[in-house]
């Protein structure tokens, strides 16, 4: 009974921490030194203005290999691959110490699957998201 308590703590922690992770990575991905473009500011009209407002330093193409959809994709398809081997070794350790309970075991055994499962999609996901950017960069 300690156990599952145990394993529910841990994993809500967890998430907690993917889900802190995850919007702290958004947010420095999405902000970032944006410099005006140098402009002109003894003619006041609305070519320069635009020109005053432009960012310098802003990516081009947010698809792109440096963009934020492929930073923000990436960093998440990361974290949700180490959260999946981190609950791989959890049910290593479920299993070591289940002490030969038949629940505790097969708990340990679906803990152990679903890591799997959670790595293999964090695979998956990886490669179709590098696939779908390579399809956007090369239809522009």
């Amino acid at each position: 009974m300690y156990t599952v308590t145990l394993g529910k703590k841990i994993a809500a922690t967890l998430q907690a921490l993917v889900l802190a992770l995850g919007f702290g990575v958004a947010s420095l991905a999405m902000s970032g030194p944006v410099l005006a473009a140098t402009c002109d500011t003894t003619t006041l009209n609305i070519e320069n203005g635009a020109a005053c407002g432009a960012p310098t330093n802003a990516k081009e193409n947010l698809f792109a290999s440096g963009g934020i959809f492929s930073t923000i994709a990436n960093t998440l398809i990361f974290l949700v691959g180490a959260v999946a081997v981190i609950f791989l070794i959890i049910g290593g350790l479920r299993y070591v110490v289940s002490q030969g309970d038949a629940k505790n075991i097969e708990a340990a055994k679906n803990t152990i699957l679903y890591a799997i499962v959670g790595i293999v999609v964090a695979v998956i996901s990886f490669a179709l998201v590098q696939f779908v950017i390579n399809a956007l960069n090369k239809s522009q």
